[in-house]
């Protein structure tokens, strides 16, 4: 395959490098290295101007980058040359921006994020993330410690936010028996919270 002259490299309506990234990866898919090679090199700003677009801090943006190239080297065999390349690696940096949205969000729910992690401690604000950690895990284990009954009652009512209505539906027990459960859930929770 004859690859494209890149002298009059991209023309404003961005039709040129689509068509050459579209030529590059056709023959990279037959085996082209050296295709493959450029095409990755040129396609870099492409990808890293997308990631930016979701991503402010730049490590983040590499990050993505990394991820898309990596993606593109695993599912390059399902590109079909007759459609816009560009779309396909559009398509393919959006979905690994948006992983990586959720990776930060799952790690920041659980983690420190890095510029707090060189605060110090001695800032009693700097320790209300550890102990909110903390507590929430102490109650967990409180409740879990509870005979079954309340811990359900606790769960359903509490937790779940369950009607009373709703609560007694789901578990065959009355109203009254419900209330029961949970004040003695609470009175426990409260006294094993405290030390007692």
């Amino acid at each position: 395959m004859t690859l494209p002259d890149t002298s009059d490299l991209d023309r404003k309506d961005g039709t040129e490098p689509d068509r050459r990234w579209s030529q590059l990866m056709a023959a990279a898919q037959q085996g082209d290295r050296a295709a493959y090679d450029r095409l990755l090199r040129e396609i870099l700003p492409f990808i890293r101007a997308l990631a930016a677009r979701q991503h402010r801090m730049q490590d983040r943006v590499e990050d993505v980058v990394q991820d898309v190239l990596l993606t593109v080297h695993r599912v390059r065999h399902t590109y079909d040359p007759a459609r816009s390349f560009k779309h396909w690696l559009a398509m393919i940096t959006r979905r690994r921006s948006i992983d990586g949205l959720r990776r930060r969000m799952r790690l920041g729910s659980v983690e420190l994020s890095d510029d707090r992690a060189y605060e110090t401690f001695a800032d009693p604000r700097a320790n209300q993330v550890v102990e909110a950690r903390d507590a929430a895990e102490g109650l967990r284990a409180a409740v879990a410690s509870l005979p079954e009954r309340q811990r359900e009652a606790v769960e359903l009512l509490k937790l779940r936010e369950m009607s009373l209505r709703e609560a007694s539906r789901a578990t065959g027990t009355s109203i009254a028996a419900l209330k029961v459960n949970v004040h003695r859930a609470i009175k426990a929770l409260k006294a094993r919270l405290k030390g007692e």
